[in-house]
């Protein structure tokens, strides 16, 4: 606006001023913004209402939540009333209800939409966590009562559910130090504060070397190989970043990446495999390694303090394994037979590079491509013909949807009225056969740079009875987002992955415990996978798999020949894909392993070791995740843990071959699982559990068959 003219309003605005009549009182000031986590959420189910959420509201909902949970629990271990059952153990269900639904909307948040002010206060809270933690297990007059009832449990007029919260309640208490002498708790208080720091920082750096370790492609035809859309998103991705006429390919959480599959170029293969493999090892700010060192040092030197050999002895108290030992035997039987069919594998996968020229020899960032190759020739399958006939959106309602529509008579309705913490979510609410509410799901697909690699389900909202509150749960994954207008097309593995969450999901929606302790998921790690991995088989159902396998354009449905192709080529490849799982969980037993008085390690020189040791270091086989990156063990909680995908494998594969021999996708089926695992929470012993639903101990042989590492 030129000068004269901003003269002329000024001048204007004056004289209305000189002649205006004189200006009304001020208004009072606006009340004070309320948090929105110190009320239960005014939204049906108390869902969290992200619309009015702000980053700056969770530090003072949690350290309020923390400060009000406290004085419960000075109450409860106060009481001088002697112990029973309500006074003690359904006073503690009850307690810390603001910190729990500012908790579980905060951690999904930081782990599924973070930014660095979240992530700072993550860093600020972690110590503050661990001592509020250590503030309740640690409490002698709150452990004196819940001994007290654990002594007479067997004398108490408690129903099962009750009862095994009794003794879930003691040996977590036990497990946290309870019983740790006087003398020897405020080091355990040093070390949980400290390694939940370091916990924190190894998840934040880990998102930030997955942002920073990207490969930025400057030439297009360095990309052939990948699809029209896949260029066009990395296209998109670059310029998101203020990358003007690059592309970005970016990492996601596994050692392997997608685009290795595709890529013709072999340099530029290269290139991405390096830049996942030390993406976390670049001695830059966020390199992971001198954290991991020091977390397995610390939890060797707290397993010490509770009174174990190793923290794997002390994590595998609570789990169906029970012992390192038992977990190291049952590796062993699947180890030796993986390898050698990855061995197998590679041969095959050598002689395929050389037919095509090829003269270099096998490494890791050709698997994948060649593998591709052999597929197509051994079964006359190619994945590009394949993912036009999955479509993320159809998958997830025709498919993923639908088969739990078939198995368990529920339905499901889209809500657009319920906030979500990011676009291009989707939430439903699920209903019971007999029309009754269930709860809600949301789903999070698309991968963002804010967001952890790999996919989860957790919960907004934790059913419990006593507290009058139903599930809401969610879905996160990290298929790439297509260029707008573009279909979102995706391979069969992702549709699995799909399949597996829900798995989770309808674990968390099946729920109906009374107490929010066993609600749910919250079983043993070598369990909570059991009913996701058993959830993938519903993909490859006849029935399932001819409703959502359409293509996107046409809408027909895949022609059968190529369904056959997909089915018989299922067991193809699994000596790698196991392989890379194995040499995975054996790093994680190893890591924690390791005795108290064992030096801090070389991180680098220890896997090396460790993959030796196990004889699981194939140079073309690479674990699925290296130390430097593996964020299951070092901040998700499955430290000593990883071996669970495989046990529960033993899980799913035995109890669907149970449902073969019981006919199938049926709703009287579905109705039996519901009824003895998903709906049980922990709110048993879980192998009597799985004793209830297959009528006998779970063999591993239905595994070893699945995975064509013997024959049928």
């Amino acid at each position: 606006m030129p000068f004269r003219s901003l003269l002329s309003v000024s001048v204007a605005v004056l004289a209305l001023a000189a002649c205006a009549s004189p200006p009304p009182p001020p208004l009072p000031p606006a009340p004070p913004r309320l948090n929105p986590f110190f009320e239960e959420s005014a939204l049906p189910y108390f869902t969290p209402d992200f619309s009015k959420i702000r980053d700056e509201d969770f530090q003072p909902a949690l350290e309020e939540g923390m400060k009000r949970q406290n004085a419960e629990i000075d109450a409860i271990a106060g009481n001088p009333a002697a112990p029973t059952f309500e006074n003690t153990f359904v006073a503690l269900e009850k307690s810390g209800r603001m910190f729990e639904r500012t908790k579980l909307a905060f951690d999904a948040l930081s782990s599924a939409n973070t930014n660095d002010f979240l992530q700072k206060v993550q860093e600020d809270l972690a110590p503050k966590f661990a001592a509020h933690s250590d503030a309740i297990f640690l409490n002698a007059k709150l452990f004196a009562r819940i001994s007290a009832i654990y002594d007479m449990r067997g004398s108490l007029n408690l129903d099962p559910e009750a009862k095994r919260l009794v003794e879930v309640y003691y040996r977590e208490f036990v497990l946290a130090g309870a019983k740790v002498a006087e003398s020897g708790k405020p080091r355990l208080k040093e070390i949980n504060a400290r390694l939940s720091t370091l916990e924190t920082a190894f998840a934040n750096k880990l998102v930030a070397a997955a942002k920073d370790g990207v490969l930025i492609v400057d030439d297009a035809a360095k990309l052939k190989g990948l699809s029209d859309a896949e260029i066009a998103a990395a296209a998109q991705d670059a310029k998101a970043r203020g990358i003007e006429g690059k592309w970005v390919l970016s990492l996601q959480n596994t050692t392997q990446q997608p685009q290795l599959q595709e890529l013709e170029d072999r340099a530029v293969r290269a290139e991405l495999f390096e830049h996942s493999l030390k993406r976390a090892e670049r001695g830059d700010a966020n390199d992971t390694r001198a954290i991991i060192a020091e977390i397995a040092q610390l939890r060797a030197e707290k397993a010490k303090l509770l009174g174990f050999e190793t923290f794997a002895a002390l994590a595998l108290t609570d789990q169906m394994a029970k012992t390192p030992q038992a977990v190291e035997a049952f590796l062993a039987k699947l180890g030796p037979a993986a390898a050698k069919k990855a061995k197998a594998e590679a041969a095959e996968i050598q002689k395929a590079i050389a037919k095509t020229g090829g003269t270099f020899e096998l490494a890791p960032y050709d698997w994948n491509r060649y593998a591709e190759m052999v597929r197509k020739a051994k079964y006359d399958l190619n994945e590009d013909q394949v993912k036009p006939y999955f479509e993320l959106n159809t998958v997830l309602e025709k498919g993923v949807l639908y088969a739990a529509e078939k198995l368990y008579g529920i339905t499901f309705k889209e809500r657009h009225d319920f906030p979500t913490y990011a676009p291009d979510m989707r939430v439903f609410e699920v209903f019971d056969a007999d029309g009754s509410a269930i709860g809600l799901i949301y789903f999070d697909y698309f991968k963002r740079d804010n967001k952890f690699g790999g996919a989860w389900m957790s919960n907004f909202v934790n059913q419990s009875k006593l507290n009058g509150t139903k599930p809401v749960v969610f879905n996160v994954a990290n298929f790439a987002k297509p260029a707008a207008g573009q279909p979102a097309l995706i391979s069969f593995d992702d549709v699995t992955t799909m399949f597996h969450e829900f798995g989770h999901a309808l674990h968390g929606l099946f729920a109906a415990q009374t107490y929010p302790m066993l609600s749910g998921t919250a079983v043993s790690r070598d369990f909570v996978e059991f009913p996701s991995q058993f959830n993938e088989h519903w993909a490859l159902d006849p029935n399932v798999f001819a409703n959502y396998a359409l293509h996107y354009r046409t809408h027909e449905p895949m022609p059968q020949a190529l369904v056959a192709k997909i089915k018989k080529a299922a067991k193809f490849n699994q000596g790698y894909a196991l392989t890379e799982l194995l040499a995975a969980s054996q790093l994680d037993m190893a890591w924690h392993s390791l005795p108290a008085a064992a030096p801090r390690q070389d991180v680098d020189a220890f896997e090396i070791k460790a993959l030796n040791d196990a004889k699981l270091a194939l140079d073309a086989v690479p674990p699925r995740y290296r130390s430097s990156y593996f964020l299951h063990i070092w901040a998700n909680g499955y430290a000593s843990g990883y071996y669970a995908y495989q046990w529960a494998e033993m899980l799913d594969h035995d109890a669907f071959a149970w449902f073969k021999a019981h006919g199938g996708l049926t709703r009287e089926n579905g109705r039996h699982l519901r009824d003895t695992v998903l709906s049980r929470g922990n709110s048993e012993d879980l192998a009597a559990m799985y004793r209830a639903f297959a009528g006998r101990d779970p063999s591993i042989e239905p595994f070893l068959i699945e995975r064509g590492l013997v024959g049928k």
